[in-house]
């Protein structure tokens, strides 16, 4: 149980407040849940006890809804990037960045996991938009603001969009991934990924 705990703490999972910290239920919690969904099992609170051997007080008070402890455990083994070091090459800094991310993403991932995933968020807006704001949306911080530090040091130009040039950058790569069913470590997905990448950045540059 200690990986399953070493995993939620990395995962930026919310406390509630006043919530006494017990790790080890943490655990079995998100263990439980990873379980169920590995298993492509319906997802409820009941099965998520039974097989965690908790609590249903035990679960709500550590996360609000059931919506929210899927779209942390979804996040298990992601993490924030560092700061985008934006002192050199630019493109090549931010595009680094991305991919080293989604291929840090992919690996920590079965295959399985990874399409019961997109699967879930999929199916669901509501689990969709809780995994967005709660864990999806801080991952781009880093390269949003080295975006912006492009911007205001004259290389990209002024007028554009930090979060869609992100979009922009980053559906590249999602696009082999979920829509053409590519694997990412292919050479001939990332070639694609650099050739698209190469037409967004001239457009962004200043």
């Amino acid at each position: 149980m200690m990986a399953v705990d070493a995993a939620v703490a990395t995962a930026g999972i919310r406390r509630g407040p006043g919530r006494p910290r017990d790790e080890d239920i943490d655990g079995q919690i998100i263990a439980a849940t990873l379980a169920l969904i590995d298993a492509d099992e319906d997802l409820t609170v009941s099965r998520i006890v039974a097989r965690g051997g908790v609590s249903r007080a035990a679960l709500y008070r550590r996360w609000p809804s059931l919506t929210a402890l899927v779209a942390a455990a979804l996040d298990v083994g992601r993490t924030v990037p560092p700061p985008v070091d934006a002192e050199g090459d630019l493109r090549e800094a931010i595009v680094g960045s991305l991919l080293g991310d989604t291929a840090a993403a992919t690996s920590g991932y079965s295959e399985a996991r990874f399409r019961h995933r997109i699967r879930l968020v999929m199916a669901d807006r509501t689990l969709q938009k809780a995994y967005w704001s709660s864990h999806v949306s801080r991952r781009r911080m880093p390269v949003e603001a080295a975006l912006r530090r492009g911007m205001e040091g004259g290389i990209l130009r002024g007028d554009l969009d930090a979060e869609a040039c992100f979009d922009a950058i980053a559906g590249t790569v999602y696009y082999q991934l979920v829509v053409r069913g590519d694997f990412f470590d292919e050479p001939a997905t990332r070639a694609r990924v650099a050739a698209a990448v190469d037409v967004i950045w001239r457009g962004m540059l200043a």
